[in-house]
């Protein structure tokens, strides 16, 4: 990927590439990450679903995240975005999930937990018996009002797909 190409593209064609599919997990953002993947053409070639899940319920009844992690970090935590992106990967049977939560503001912020943090979950489902599958999450902290929160965290999920896939070994 140049500089110029948008994420969204690069995203894109590291999948059509390796023959790889993918699934978004979304809260704060609402849908707008897989609106994003799917505003490139021929994105039905690789992108399977996406779920919002905006409520406690919904993260638990979709996605099988923990009532134990809801109930210990709330839903805006690392651990919360990576079970999201693993539920996601799991129940949509994709290779890579992206996930989203965080505060959008412009209130319901703390001290601890200040409007415009971002915990992005990428997952990814390697072959069976290689025991090279995986969750991380990333934490990102943003600056502006509900809009701009919301649209950064979008770009923050397809960047930090696009870095991971390709530390991934296309050659497995």
């Amino acid at each position: 990927m140049d500089d110029t190409e948008p994420t969204a593209e690069a995203l894109g064609d590291l999948l059509t590439d390796r023959d790889e599919t993918l699934a978004v997990a979304e809260s704060l953002t609402g849908g707008l990450v897989g609106s994003s993947v799917t505003d490139v053409p021929g994105a039905s070639a690789y992108f399977d679903r996406g779920f919002v899940t905006y409520a406690y319920d919904a993260k638990r009844e979709v996605l099988g995240v923990s009532r134990e992690s809801l109930d210990a970090e709330g839903a805006v935590s690392a651990t919360v975005a990576e079970e999201m992106a693993a539920g996601a990967r799991d129940h949509a049977n994709t290779t890579w999930a992206v996930a989203t939560t965080g505060i959008a503001g412009p209130d319901g912020g703390t001290a601890e937990k200040p409007v415009g943090l971002v915990y992005v979950g990428v997952a990814y489902a390697a072959p069976w018996g290689s025991e090279a599958s995986f969750v991380r999450s990333e934490r990102v902290v943003l600056d502006g009002d509900r809009t701009a929160v919301k649209r950064g965290a979008v770009e923050a999920a397809l960047d930090a797909l696009v870095r991971t896939i390709r530390e991934v070994d296309t050659d497995r």
